[in-house]
């Protein structure tokens, strides 16, 4: 009985929050009543490349009680290995919008999908046909933005699922958490908050968290940066008014970032079970924001391996 949440993480796999937040889900949440699924990497194919040029490295580790864990850092869309070669422009299906080639290989501009596209587009249509087929009422698609980035601390919402955002946000805020709420544009398209609720019945919705190993200001992108999220560029660009979010020595540690998702994660069902008590999700046992920021990551996962 109950409802059926989807997490999705891993969407563009060099936002490693999101994968992350997921991954600590399958291995620390319960479920009282209703469904959680839990995709940690909705694009495989990402987490098997880095981009040309960007000095991104190709795995970090988390220190457990049973020894380091690997994971892997990917690139923001599949690998060309695996789908090539780009079009000169990319025309979404079914909108028509035309966005740059590469564009073609990014699974958050790919929605609805369809069953004879391209790579990129078969993930899209499994995932929808997913949701369909196992009634998700609601999906929640963990993301990170960089620092120069407006849509940042925020929650992107579908029409319907406007209440439910608001709600979770004002939940959050009590927590010292302060997302904002945004309306997923109706203009751009391909988007799982958009094409996933207007394609399916489920309460589309997208998380954003501060990324600062993406952005186009940082400094030396290595290990360290993706852990700590510490970078001494950023901190002169929020000197001179260059970014959304301020930034101190204390940077944006990947375990504040987990933290924010899967609060927030919890605070969405939370909204979710109010408006829908017919449909309600106990989810227990999702570690806190402030567990995580004080005692890290590692203190949750599971011991060494690969991921």
């Amino acid at each position: 009985p109950g409802g059926t949440v989807l997490v999705m993480g891993g969407t563009h796999p060099d936002e490693p929050a999101g994968y992350i937040g997921a991954v600590l889900l399958v291995e620390q949440a319960g479920v009282a009543k209703g469904r959680m699924i839990v995709i940690p990497q909705a694009n495989h194919s990402g987490f098997t490349h880095t981009y040309p040029l960007e000095a991104h490295p190709s795995v970090f580790s988390i220190q457990t009680a049973d020894g380091e864990r690997w994971f892997r850092f990917g690139a923001r869309g599949t690998n060309p290995v695996h789908q090539w070669p780009d079009p000169d422009i990319y025309t979404h299906w079914p909108s028509g919008q035309r966005l740059s080639g590469d564009e073609t290989r990014n699974l958050n501009r790919s929605y609805p999908g369809r069953p004879d596209g391209v790579l990129t587009e078969r993930v899209a249509y499994a995932i929808k046909s997913l949701i369909i087929a196992e009634n998700v009422d609601i999906t929640i698609d963990l993301h990170e933005a960089p620092l120069e980035n407006a849509f940042i601390n925020a929650v992107a919402a579908h029409e319907r699922a406007m209440d439910v955002a608001v709600i979770s946000t004002l939940n959050l805020a009590m927590q010292g958490i302060n997302m904002v709420v945004e309306a997923s544009p109706q203009g751009l398209r391909g988007l799982t908050h958009r094409e996933l609720g207007d394609f399916t019945p489920t309460y589309a919705l997208l998380m954003e968290t501060p990324n600062p190993v993406q952005g186009r200001m940082r400094g030396r992108t290595d290990e360290r940066l993706v852990l700590t999220g510490q970078d001494k560029c950023y901190e002169a660009a929020a000197r001179l008014g260059r970014t959304y979010v301020p930034v101190t020595d204390s940077g944006y540690p990947l375990s504040l970032r987990v933290g924010r998702h899967v609060a927030g994660v919890q605070e969405l069902i939370n909204a979710f079970n109010e408006e829908k008590p017919d449909r309600e999700i106990h989810v227990f046992n999702i570690p806190t924001y402030a567990a995580l920021v004080e005692q890290g990551i590692g203190a949750f996962l599971r011991g060494r391996g690969s991921d």
